[in-house]
């Protein structure tokens, strides 16, 4: 089975309306473009408390059951941003700059200066500053940004029937202080088991953390999913098959509908109704969608039950 992929998106800015999401739909579309669905999808606010007890529930699931969740926003180092500590507090470990993204920043910030004709000074407070946006959780791997070179990062979850450590004991069995100054620490350091080889995913879950800029994410994204997760790329297309049913009540048509799901395995039967529509007036489109092959046995058995209940057909459709 396929593991649930979800998407968490976080910033108030999102929630009060001055943005518009723009990720659930891109992110719908690069999953589809693999043959992959999205499971689930979360907003939350700038709230830390709030945002770490979703992170914890996600990381609980990518235990769990392999859930692989993407989180967008809140990876900066401004104060409004709380994304990396409330990972890390979710995750069971401390926060430590990471050495590839000491370095990746620090590129940005040399080419920033030649671009703008200055010299790069390392120690100046504002580029000591930066560096904070590559404090992860320990353990974490980094994600490239190609549009500023500026990483996210990755935090691998090892299924807890695997009888591996999870991040949290590693974390405990190291003994890890609390890093007074995140400077003195390196995240690669106490990285989880099995968190070293980037293409050695097996039943890994884990959360992918990218900043909330579309520019930067959604080619970040692409790269986790083409990255660490090709093994799940579906060949096989899925299809969705669907009717126009008019003036029905879903209630009629839900044994009709157990029936179908209970005799055709992999295939999900879905009922939109809609009352107002400006062409079919009050109905329902009632299909079936699944693994093509599914489909094809699942759709017909569809219709004829409908027929039986001689009701009036619109229009078939095909996705």
């Amino acid at each position: 089975m396929l593991p649930s992929i979800g998407i968490i998106i976080i910033g108030d800015e999102i929630l009060s309306g001055k943005r518009a999401d723009k990720h659930l739909p891109r992110v719908i579309e690069l999953l589809a473009a693999r043959g992959l669905p999205l499971a689930y999808a979360e907003y939350v606010g700038d709230d830390p408390a709030r945002i770490t007890a979703t992170l914890a529930r996600a990381f609980a699931a990518a235990r769990a059951s392999g859930d692989i969740v993407f989180s967008t926003g809140g990876i900066g180092a401004t104060p409004d941003d709380h994304t990396r500590q409330c990972a890390a507090r979710a995750w069971g470990v401390e926060l430590a700059l990471h050495p590839d993204a000491k370095r990746l920043i620090e590129e940005r910030m040399r080419d920033t200066a030649k671009e703008q004709g200055t010299v790069f000074e390392p120690d100046r407070h504002d580029n000591l500053h930066r560096l904070n946006m590559g404090v992860f959780p320990v353990g974490a791997q980094i994600i490239p940004n190609p549009y500023n070179k500026i990483p996210g990062f990755s935090c691998f979850v090892e299924r807890s029937d695997s009888g591996t450590l999870s991040a949290a004991s590693v974390a405990s069995l190291l003994g890890q202080p609390g890093p007074r100054d995140w400077l003195c620490q390196t995240a690669g350091a106490a990285a989880p088991a099995g968190g070293s080889d980037p293409h050695a995913v097996g039943e890994r879950g884990g959360l992918h953390f990218v900043p909330g800029f579309p520019v930067m994410a959604w080619p970040m994204i692409e790269w986790v999913l083409d990255h660490h997760y090709s093994h799940l790329r579906q060949t096989s297309a899925s299809v969705e098959k669907s009717v126009i049913v008019m003036g029905a009540m879903e209630a009629a048509l839900t044994p009709l509908m157990l029936d179908i799901e209970a005799g055709h395995a992999g295939v999900k039967v879905f009922s939109l109704p809609s009352v107002d529509h400006p062409e079919f007036g009050r109905h329902i489109e009632l299909g079936v969608k699944g693994p093509a092959q599914a489909v094809s046995l699942a759709y017909p058995a569809l219709l004829a039950g409908l027929h039986q209940f001689n009701l009036e057909l619109g229009p078939e459709l095909v996705r």
